[in-house]
């Protein structure tokens, strides 16, 4: 059944926190030319950036709820716990076997002796383990028997102290070698932050490793998979692209911490775990048990874009640290290797089974190719030894993927010598696309909705790839996804799409944060151990990505684009997939306007209609878990008058309207 096409309007609805302006109600109209397209909307303009901070990936989207499950935290033991009734020397040993294993040295040997003692591990997870009743959850481990008589028992255990869940596993007797031992049991109760607990009945000695618990509930039921909410509510926002594994992580804190992806691809129990360089980047957020297990590796974002139907953006270091940080750099002559990690990576998405790393793809179960069509060379590096750099890497990328887009970094700053540095090079350069990032108050977010007005429509394009309203100051722990962050935020997004012959692609950062382990605020989506949730800024987000439309059209006002008079700030689009024109407003002065819309050049409109209204009570409100809701859309009907729309719109609010055209 087809339904009637709707005009939809989006707003948000607050209080008062930007600066009160006392105005008429100015007559003027907002005239929209369906028929005169200005530019494409790229199929990637609306996308989302992931990166493992504010435990994003493990104790995040990566739904192993065991911590240090294989003992490579650089304290072994971080994590868990050992219990027993009387102390025995021995009985629980770090063993390293790192000359025979470098990527997963270390295990741990259990002795029980006697019978009557008591002896067993307990592992807390990340800030809790999030248990649900009723649901099953999955116990593996890999095990090497020494002296055979030791049965494992498991348990799930509540903060209040009940067992909630527990299974019992025999190890068979084996040959000495490592075997791998699997069983499940379902929760009996539901627990916010549970523990997991493992004893031994009987005597005897055996070596454990990679002891892992996953819940059934993951992405598509994949074992050993994603955390299905959190996938889910980006699937919601149906993104254009996937960047990933993220920024600053890319670049590491020094070159021996830096991402490289193919230490995350393989067997998960091969894979070398690495310190988070968010570990202790922040006195007042310290996280000493930050690690990237690598579970979720490049295999599993390539998946994860194609299963949310995102184009993947890699990032890869070009041979610089974080420099913030240490500024390490690898000497040009060194530098063969990098280039060659992101060649590689190319073939490890697109190549076929008779490529090497086509192989390796094809081996872990996906034949097909995963269609990348570009990736990012640096993270927010700068200065001239990453023009060197990047020179390299563009010439060896482009002489053998002479299609392959890249993405160029212009440092942390929208402004100033290092941008301007930067922004020239890159342009001499005839970069492809250039990534822009801004961490800046709500104020210029909406002086800067003008930003791309006058930039060059034919030179290098435009990555919106890092952008966040701070409603205090760049890394501020008071900062808050308040509902004036997001009025900036859409402001400024019309901006992008009236640009998008300029602007290819953008994305907001960071995208997740765990409530009790996050270091950098404001995030996209906020998570606890068994909730997730939208904060205001991730529905303007997802109102833009899920009214992307195909091609701009004029929206002017008394003849120029609107991008702040009377606090006006207007994009709007055709869709020629559904016929219909979407129109974007917001109105970020304190009183409500009432507007009218006029919808040309097409002979006749939709005049059934719908307004969806998200409001807070005040600019100052948020969403949590307690109200995760608070501000959230409710729809009414209204009526369109041949092509003029009477538009009512609310102080500090964002207003999409969709109208199908006959």
């Amino acid at each position: 059944m087809r339904i009637k096409k709707l005009l939809v309007a989006v707003s948000l609805t607050t209080g008062s926190l930007l600066p009160s302006l006392t105005q008429a109600q100015n007559n003027s109209v907002i005239a929209v030319q369906v028929n005169k397209p200005i530019a494409d909307v790229q199929p990637t303009m609306w996308g989302v950036f992931f990166e493992d901070i504010n435990l994003g990936a493990d104790g995040g989207i990566y739904a192993e709820l065991v911590k240090n499950r294989s003992f490579e935290f650089y304290q072994p033991l971080m994590g868990w716990k050992v219990t027993q009734n009387k102390f025995n020397e021995g009985s629980v040993l770090v063993v390293n076997r790192e000359e025979k294993n470098t990527n997963n040295p270390r295990f741990i040997r259990i002795t029980k002796d006697a019978a009557a003692d008591t002896l067993g591990i307990s592992n807390e997870g990340f800030r809790g383990m999030g248990i649900k009743k009723g649901l099953r959850y999955d116990f593996s481990v890999l095990y090497r028997q020494q002296t055979p008589g030791l049965t494992m028992h498991a348990e799930l255990v509540s903060t209040a102290g009940k067992v909630i869940g527990s299974t019992t596993l025999q190890p068979s007797a084996g040959n000495g070698d490592w075997s791998k031992a699997a069983v499940s049991f379902n929760a009996t109760d539901t627990s916010l932050k549970a523990s997991f607990n493992i004893w031994f009945e009987g005597t005897g000695k055996i070596d454990l490793d990679m002891i892992s618990l996953f819940p059934e509930d993951t992405w598509k039921k994949r074992p050993g998979g994603m955390r299905a909410d959190m996938i889910q509510l980006l699937a919601d926002m149906k993104p254009g692209f996937i960047r990933f594994p993220g920024g600053c992580i890319v670049e590491g804190h020094e070159l021996s911490t830096r991402y490289q992806w193919k230490k995350t691809i393989g067997p998960v129990e091969e894979r070398q775990l690495s310190i988070n360089r968010w570990n202790g980047e922040f006195a007042h957020r310290p996280t000493p048990d930050y690690f990237q297990t690598f579970g979720l590796g490049f295999f599993e974002y390539f998946q994860l874009a194609e299963d949310i139907g995102a184009a993947p953006l890699p990032i890869l270091n070009c041979g610089m640290a974080c420099q913030f940080n240490t500024a390490e750099v690898i000497p040009i002559d060194q530098l063969d290797p990098y280039v060659q990690d992101a060649l590689d990576l190319i073939e490890f998405a697109n190549g076929d089974a008779t490529t090497q790393w086509g192989k390796v793809r094809t081996q872990m179960g996906h034949p097909a190719p995963f269609n990348l069509k570009m990736m990012g060379v640096g993270n927010e590096n700068w200065g001239p030894q990453y023009v060197e750099r990047l020179k390299i890497f563009s010439k060896a990328i482009k002489a053998r993927y002479p299609d392959f887009k890249l993405v160029n970094s212009s440092g942390t700053d929208p402004n100033g010598d290092r941008f301007d540095y930067l922004n020239g090079e890159l342009r001499k350069m005839n970069a492809d696309i250039i990534d822009e990032h801004y961490y800046r108050r709500p104020e210029w977010f909406l002086a800067n909705a003008a930003r791309y007005d006058n930039y060059p429509r034919n030179a290098s394009k435009i990555f919106a790839g890092e952008y966040a309203a701070q409603s205090d100051k760049t890394v501020s722990i008071d900062n808050r996804n308040n509902t004036e962050t997001a009025i900036a935020e859409a402001a400024f997004m019309t901006g992008l799409e009236r640009n998008a012959a300029v602007v290819n692609m953008a994305s907001y950062a960071p995208l997740f944060a765990h409530i009790d382990g996050w270091q950098w605020t404001p995030d996209l989506i906020w998570v606890n151990n068994l909730q997730s949730y939208g904060t205001p800024n991730y529905y303007v987000q997802k109102l833009y990505s899920t009214n992307k439309g195909t091609n701009v059209v004029p929206a002017l006002m008394e003849g120029k684009s609107v991008s702040g008079q009377d606090s006006l700030y207007v994009s709007a689009v055709t869709d020629k997939n559904t016929n219909d024109v979407i129109i974007k407003v917001v109105n970020a002065s304190a009183k409500p306007i009432n507007k009218a819309i006029t919808i040309n050049g097409v002979k006749k409109l939709n005049p059934a209609a719908t307004v969806t209204v998200l409001k807070g009570n005040s600019v100052l409100d948020v969403n949590s878990f307690a109200n995760p809701e608070a501000v959230s859309p409710a729809t009414s009907a209204v009526q369109l008058k041949g092509n003029k729309l009477a538009a009512s719109l609310p102080a500090y609010s964002f207003s999409v309207y969709r109208i199908g055209m006959k």
